[in-house]
């Protein structure tokens, strides 16, 4: 590949990711979005919802939500899953 194939390739590969950087979503407005409280349960249950998800219209993510309380309910959520449930399994060394 010469240099200008691979120049014109890293052009376009950079006005794509610069397009995409300005990205956004929109604050959804309503009443009753979920927040805190739902993002912990959607991550706790999130790994039996992901299999759920692939038969099925369900899922994983709540949109619209609250926001940034969301997701870190929702990240909370996830991380009790794993090593709660199977911090149980693992061994401990001596």
């Amino acid at each position: 590949m010469n240099r200008s194939a691979l120049f014109i390739i890293i052009l376009i590969l950079s006005i794509v990711l610069i397009s995409a950087g300005c990205a956004h979503q929109p604050f959804p407005l309503g009443h009753g979005l979920p927040g805190f409280w739902k993002g912990l349960l959607h991550g706790f249950i999130a790994p039996i919802t992901f299999i759920v998800s692939l038969f099925t219209d369900i899922r994983i993510y709540a949109f619209p939500n609250a926001g940034r309380w969301y997701d870190f309910g929702f990240m909370l959520g996830i991380g009790g899953f794993g090593g709660g449930i199977f911090g149980a399994f693992r061994r401990k060394k001596r």
